[in-house]
């Protein structure tokens, strides 16, 4: 990328992604993306990624008086941002997104963005840690899963071993439309769990998560929607499962009913 245009570096891409650059910048990188449809989708996947973190840590916004100051020149006669500074406040803003998602996903996502007395339960916590994988792995374009569809015997065996799960499935949704794009192991609740994506014929993606449930319980379907992700989640024993997507909630509960059947067997 930086071979071809050394004028646009991956700051600029970031801070464009961002909206950190200014007008003429912004104008002179469009112009670039235009020319690389490649690096184009990439912005586009960074930028739906940003409003799906938005979304989902939205709940914990908060802002104090004075906030803004600790961005701004430390007084008035003191110069405008340079592009190079701008270019370190978006890496610096991209390095926090990426530590909020890696939370999220992650086994410490609860107790960080939760006080003590109001963290979520194991059922609770589900669709929470559904919905995160979801926003950060659907919109990849290039790495959305660690094992592709073509060795969906290998996926299964090697992820029921580290779920410590025997016969682990694989849910088949082509009656439904979708087909298995592949799948990757997440920490859920900080025991091993997998992450199974679909994609159908239109590129709508969802994904399936299955994850140990240490509190032994059973529960019948249920319903989590954060912004336009929406998720149908239950557990079943050992196990917890959750369908996650941005695709209509009729057709959603379709494929957990479908996933059910299948895990159930």
């Amino acid at each position: 990328m930086n071979e071809r245009n050394p004028t646009v570096t991956e700051a600029d891409l970031h801070a464009f992604a961002d909206g950190l650059l200014p007008p003429d910048e912004r104008v002179r990188v469009e112009a670039w993306l235009a020319e690389n449809p490649e690096q184009a989708e990439m912005i586009a996947a960074w930028q739906a990624q940003n409003a799906g973190i938005k979304a989902l840590f939205a709940p914990y916004e908060t802002s104090n008086e004075g906030d803004r100051e600790l961005v701004l020149p430390i007084s008035t006669s003191a110069p405008a941002a340079t592009p190079r500074r701008l270019r370190w406040l978006s890496t610096a803003a991209a390095s926090v997104a990426i530590f909020l998602v890696g939370a999220a996903v992650g086994h410490f996502g609860p107790p960080l963005l939760t006080p003590p007395d109001l963290r979520l339960t194991g059922i609770e916590a589900l669709p929470r840690q559904a919905q995160s994988a979801f926003v950060v792995y659907a919109s990849d374009v290039r790495h959305p899963v660690e094992v592709g569809a073509d060795q969906e015997g290998h996926l299964a065996t090697w992820l029921g071993k580290r779920m410590n799960v025997a016969d682990l499935k694989v849910p088949s949704l082509q009656t439904l439309g979708f087909h298995l794009v592949g799948g990757r192991l997440l920490p859920i609740n900080g025991t091993p769990g997998a992450l199974f994506m679909y994609e159908n014929a239109a590129g709508q993606r969802l994904t399936v998560l299955v994850g140990s449930n240490k509190e032994n319980t059973t529960t019948s379907f249920r319903f989590a929607s954060t912004g336009s992700v929406e998720t149908f989640y239950w557990i079943d024993g050992r196990l917890g499962y959750a369908v996650t997507g941005e695709i209509s909630r009729d057709m959603l509960r379709q494929v957990a009913d479908e996933c059910y059947k299948q895990f159930s067997s």
